[in-house]
């Protein structure tokens, strides 16, 4: 008689789970998971993780003694400050070009081209990975070089997410080497909505004479974008069918950057 009563509590917390120790790790997880957006009370706490009340009070009672969760009366469930300083220190312990150098070698390994890492610094868009090509041309950008942003397609990628009054400021700042500048502001503008709707921005010889490229945005936990990756090469390996298909690729590494960054689609 008693195994009947029991069951159905077992089975709604996770029957054929791991042992005890690993099945209470795994509950603690999923509410650490579902606290994750906005405030939560304990039956929607209760009902995501699949728990028992009393079950999912006494682990989010726990979290919330050791500073990983934080409860509000009248409010419920939130993230609490231990995971901020956890999330601190993973980011010092994994910094972006330590992620993101793996992804970055595999895509130059499979397109052949020029692959670039860089982020917004000011009004400028700062490098801060390169891996050359294979082919027999050689971009000039260097690591640590500041490029305008209207002209590079990383630079476009940092902005994608801004709004256009932001987009109208960054055409106006820096000059750059290349021969395809906009001179109609409006035709810039509306070449950037194109990109922003699509996710991928392109450099059209706009920065270095004979040179195109794809980029696309690297998103924080948060979704903002904090960095972005491109593709570079010279114009005779960069029609627009090969940029078109080389999107695909482009941004798969950034969301595989950015997954690693703990962005979520």
């Amino acid at each position: 008689m008693h195994e009947t009563n029991d069951r159905p509590e077992r089975e709604k917390d996770g029957a054929k789970a791991p042992p005890a120790g690993s099945q209470a790790l795994m509950r603690a997880l999923d509410i650490i998971d579902a606290a994750s957006g906005d405030a939560i009370d304990l039956a929607r706490l209760a009902g995501a993780v699949g728990l028992t009340r009393s079950t999912a009070h006494r682990l989010a009672s726990s979290l919330v003694a050791r500073d990983y969760l934080r409860f509000t009366p009248g409010e419920g469930y939130t993230l609490g400050p231990k995971l901020l300083e956890l999330g601190y220190r993973a980011s010092a312990q994994r910094p972006l070009t330590r992620i993101a150098r793996p992804y970055l070698d595999r895509l130059a390994n499979e397109t052949g081209d020029t692959v670039h890492l860089g982020v917004l610094e000011g009004d400028w868009a700062l490098y801060l990975d390169k891996i050359p090509g294979k082919r027999r041309f050689e971009i000039s950008s260097r690591v640590g070089e500041r490029h305008p942003v209207w002209s590079t397609g990383l630079g476009k990628a940092l902005i994608l997410g801004c709004d256009e009054r932001l987009w109208d400021h960054f055409f106006a700042v820096g000059t750059a080497r290349g021969p395809h500048r906009d001179s109609d502001r409006q035709a810039w503008l509306t070449r950037m909505r194109d990109y922003a709707a699509r996710g991928y921005a392109f450099d059209l010889e706009e920065n270095e004479p004979q040179v195109r490229c794809v980029a696309a945005p690297i998103r924080s936990a948060s979704g903002e974008t904090v960095a972005a990756i491109s593709v570079s090469s010279a114009v005779h390996y960069m029609d627009e069918a090969r940029m078109e298909a080389l999107t695909h690729a482009v941004r798969a590494t950034a969301d595989a950057i950015s997954r690693e960054l703990g962005w979520h689609p």
